[in-house]
């Protein structure tokens, strides 16, 4: 099983990437999460950039072959102004055209109990581009601190666990279907 783990911060030592690492790292035998990195290097989205007939950027091409490849998505974003973040904003917009997003499997993760309005706010968005939200996973880890790394984040029993409740959830929703 494939998931594909999505940050929405650029932030050099994030929490949400932190956390995304921390579920990759806790993935049992079988399952394979592979945390992208490239959102900042995905240009500008502009849809007469993304015509059938003509060649896209190659990031834009592996991103979505990315996207295709896997059967389940976790994401973990700051919230900006109440919303998502603008390059993150910009990797899903690339990702409306193509047809390798819809049906696919959500799970949302929050670092903040504070980042409420980005989640309603993505989850708005992914609705709209027809995604699976596996709402019962979705988890808010009680993260304080703006630099936690991907082991401190392992060795919580309670983020731990809550990070195991997403994996059992993939892969009970994937093997259903």
């Amino acid at each position: 099983m494939r998931v594909l783990a999505i940050s929405g911060s650029l932030r050099q030592g994030s929490s949400n990437t932190a956390a995304l690492e921390a579920l990759a790292r806790l993935a049992p035998d079988g399952m394979r999460v592979l945390v992208y990195h490239d959102i900042a290097r995905l240009p500008p989205y502009n849809p007469d950039d993304d015509v059938e007939d003509q060649p896209k950027p190659e990031l834009v091409v592996t991103f979505r072959a990315i996207v295709g490849a896997c059967d389940a998505i976790v994401i973990a974003t700051p919230e900006y102004a109440h919303g998502v973040p603008g390059m993150f904003k910009n990797a899903l917009d690339w990702l409306v055209a193509s047809e390798t997003f819809a049906g696919k499997r959500v799970v949302l993760i929050n670092t903040s109990p504070r980042a409420f309005h980005a989640q309603a706010n993505l989850r708005e968005i992914l609705a709209t581009m027809a995604a699976r939200l596996l709402a019962d996973a979705f988890i808010t880890l009680p993260l304080t601190s703006k630099t936690i790394t991907c082991e401190e984040i392992v060795a919580d029993p309670t983020c731990s666990r809550r990070l195991g409740h997403v994996l059992d959830a993939l892969r009970e929703a994937v093997q259903e279907s």
